[in-house]
């Protein structure tokens, strides 16, 4: 499985990157979308996993671009700010699953490979 974490909030992406690098799991990581859309240019992932708020390119719009590219990649939104409106949005663009901050880091792995 290869994974692509985007948040910016650089202290939260590495430290889920190191776990899933104990675990085995292939994975990169950014820290905006753009930064994040730019990778998924380049090449496949399994699973993304994305904030939802963002400056610059927002989670919302990072999915749908990264969707064009790699339809059948699943899609987690791993946010702190969540609302049933931005719930709605990203599941009707294909979002698999939205998470609020904190998560148990088990529990994402759980949905990674379900």
């Amino acid at each position: 499985m290869r994974v692509l974490l985007i948040d910016d909030e650089k202290e939260l992406v590495t430290t889920l990157s190191e776990r899933l690098d104990i675990r085995g799991i292939d994975n990169d990581w950014a820290t905006s979308g753009e930064s994040g859309l730019e990778l998924a240019k380049q090449q496949p992932y399994d699973c993304v996993v994305v904030d939802l708020k963002m400056p610059g390119l927002g989670g919302l719009e990072t999915i749908k671009a990264i969707k064009q590219e790699q339809p059948d990649t699943r899609v987690i939104i791993l946010t702190g700010h969540s609302s049933g409106e931005d719930m709605d949005s990203a599941m009707d663009i294909g979002t698999y699953r939205y998470l609020v901050k904190p998560v148990d880091i088990e529990d994402l792995l759980d949905l990674m490979q379900a």
